[in-house]
């Protein structure tokens, strides 16, 4: 008898689909994942490059946005069945931020939330008014029972265990105290931070910036993260961070992070 294989979540923000559809398609193809998370799409919506997504072996569900933001899911050899396009909460929230979707019995999100710079200021501010949002609504999700896996760039490095120099970017809304409080609520609902349980101690870099040779000297921070629902947890088997394909030519300034659930 074949042995069952675990089911493969990642999450990755592509910075710009189009221009990075060869990176994406060759970890694709290395990695095999059963559900991706993209983020920071930069793409319209009829711009979104389907059909060479299609070809790899994936369905895709998308919201796109000229310019900025945009997000995707993808399920390999099935098409996900979205449920939601928008977090709920501001019906004058046009940025194209967060899309959920059923893929084979798991509501996913694929979550790309606010950067908040400068800080403090106006962008902070919509920062944690969408957090806040962001909680009202994942309560509401673990409320229905449904296993739920949240995923992306949440733009927030949740400790100092998760930058590469604690105090470095001080000031940043990446590493605001107020940020990484909602962060720590967000968990206190009951989502498990699947990396850290797999992987407790020690680096998890998912983004090296493109200045002062971040990449080159390691000196990255942990702001991509996979929540999962307490009843997905218990099938938490793997997790990790595909560091290799930031270093590849054209790369995103993320790399993409996964996790194995066996199911």
């Amino acid at each position: 008898m074949l042995s069952r294989r675990p089911v493969k979540f990642a999450t990755f923000n592509i910075n710009n689909v189009n221009r990075r559809l060869n990176n994406l398609l060759a970890w694709l193809g290395a990695a095999q994942p059963d559900v991706v998370c993209l983020q920071e799409l930069k793409s319209e919506e009829l711009a979104f490059p389907l059909a060479e997504i299609e070809a790899a072996g994936y369905g895709a569900a998308w919201v796109g946005q000229k310019t900025w933001n945009g997000v995707a899911i993808l399920a390999r050899d099935t098409d996900p069945i979205v449920t939601r396009t928008r977090l709920p909460g501001d019906p004058a929230d046009s940025q194209a931020r967060y899309l959920e979707a059923a893929v084979n019995g798991v509501l996913v999100a694929s979550i790309y939330l606010p950067n908040g710079n400068p800080n403090p200021g106006p962008k902070f501010d919509y920062k944690m008014a969408w957090m806040e949002r962001l909680l009202l609504h994942t309560a509401a999700l673990l409320e229905t029972g449904a296993p739920v896996v949240l995923a992306g760039d949440y733009n927030v490095v949740p400790t100092e265990a998760d930058i590469y120099q604690p105090n470095k970017w001080a000031g940043d809304a990446l590493v605001d105290p107020e940020a990484r409080e909602a962060f720590q609520r967000l968990l206190g609902q009951g989502w498990t931070d699947s990396l850290r349980a797999i992987h407790p101690q020690g680096p998890l870099w998912t983004f090296w910036a493109y200045l002062r040779n971040r990449w080159p000297n390691d000196k990255g921070l942990r702001l991509d993260h996979l929540l999962l629902s307490p009843n997905l947890a218990k099938q938490l088997v793997g997790a990790g961070v595909d560091r290799a394909v930031r270093g590849v030519d054209g790369a995103s300034d993320h790399a993409p992070a996964w996790i194995e659930l066996d199911r």
